[in-house]
C-alpha cells in the first residue's frame, strides 16, 4: 500500500513538472531586432523597455540580432518573438520556414514600428505583419483615433491620443486584420492612406497569433507608460495569456 502511494505521488510530482514547464514556456519570448537596411537608434531603449515590461510581468525575455536562432528547434521555447525594428530581408529560405512553422503551431508574432519594413519579397510574411511600409513623412505630432477601447492594449488609452511619431503610410493592407488605432491625416502632413488609415491592429493568423503598432520609432516612446502599456496588451494577447477583447 505504502508503495502504491509513493508511486502516485510521482506520478503527480511528474505531472506537476510537466505543467509548470508547458507554463514556463508560455513565458518567455524572444526580442528580434536585426536589421538589413534603416538601423532605429530607439532599438537599444526598446529592448531595455521590454525586458523592464518582462521582470514586471512575469516574462523571460531572451534578445537577439541573429536570424541563425529562427529554428525549428530553438522557436518552440518561446510563446512569441517580437520584432522590434527590424528592417530589410532579414532570413534566409530555411528561418523563413521555420517561423512560418512556428506560428502555424500557434506560436505568437508582435510587430513593432519598421517590422512592416521588412521581408518584402516574402508574401506570408507580409500577411502576417498585416501591411508594407511605403513612405513616411517627417516625425511630427498627429491626433491618433483609438478606434477599439475595448481590448487590453488599448483599454488604457484617451479616445484620441495625440502625440509624436514617425507616421508610415502602408501597402498591401490584409483586409482581414482587427483595427485597434487609425490616424486622423487633417491632423499632420504627409498622410497617404486615406480613410481609415490603420496604425495598430491584431488577427489571428494561420494557426498563431499576430500584433502590430506603427508606433515606436522615437527613443521617447520607450519611457511613456502609455505606449509601455499599449505594447504589453500586445505581448498578452501574442503569448496566448489573455484574450485581446475584454469581455
Amino acid at each position: 500500500m505504502f508503495k502504491t502511494a509513493y508511486i502516485s505521488l510521482i506520478a503527480i510530482v511528474l505531472v506537476l513538472f510537466s505543467s509548470n514547464s508547458v507554463s514556463a514556456k508560455k513565458k518567455r519570448i524572444l526580442v528580434f531586432s536585426k536589421t538589413a537596411g534603416f538601423y532605429h537608434s530607439s532599438i537599444k531603449v526598446g529592448i531595455a523597455a521590454v525586458q523592464k515590461l518582462g521582470l514586471e510581468n512575469k516574462l523571460e525575455v531572451d534578445t537577439t540580432k541573429d536570424a541563425g536562432k529562427f529554428t525549428t528547434e530553438n522557436l518552440q521555447q518561446y510563446a512569441a518573438v517580437v520584432f522590434l525594428n527590424t528592417t530589410g530581408d532579414v532570413f534566409n529560405e530555411a528561418q523563413q520556414s521555420a517561423f512560418e512553422q512556428y506560428i502555424k503551431k500557434g506560436g505568437g508574432f508582435v510587430g513593432v514600428h519598421a517590422a512592416t519594413d521588412t521581408e518584402y519579397e516574402w508574401p506570408w510574411y507580409g500577411k502576417l505583419v498585416g501591411a508594407y511600409f511605403i513612405s513616411h513623412p517627417e516625425q511630427q505630432m498627429a491626433a491618433l483615433n483609438v478606434v477599439n477601447q475595448n481590448t487590453i492594449a488599448t483599454k488604457h488609452l484617451p479616445k484620441v491620443w495625440n502625440r509624436k511619431d514617425e507616421w508610415y503610410n502602408f501597402k498591401n493592407i490584409n483586409p482581414d486584420l482587427k483595427v485597434l488605432i487609425t490616424i486622423d491625416e487633417t491632423t499632420y502632413k504627409g498622410g497617404k492612406n486615406g480613410e481609415p488609415h490603420p496604425m495598430a491592429w491584431y488577427h489571428d493568423f494561420d494557426g498563431g497569433r499576430a500584433f502590430y503598432t506603427e508606433l515606436g520609432h522615437v527613443e521617447e516612446s520607450y519611457e511613456d507608460p502609455l505606449y509601455l502599456n499599449h505594447l504589453l496588451g500586445g505581448i498578452q494577447y501574442a503569448i496566448g495569456d489573455s484574450k485581446m477583447e475584454k469581455k
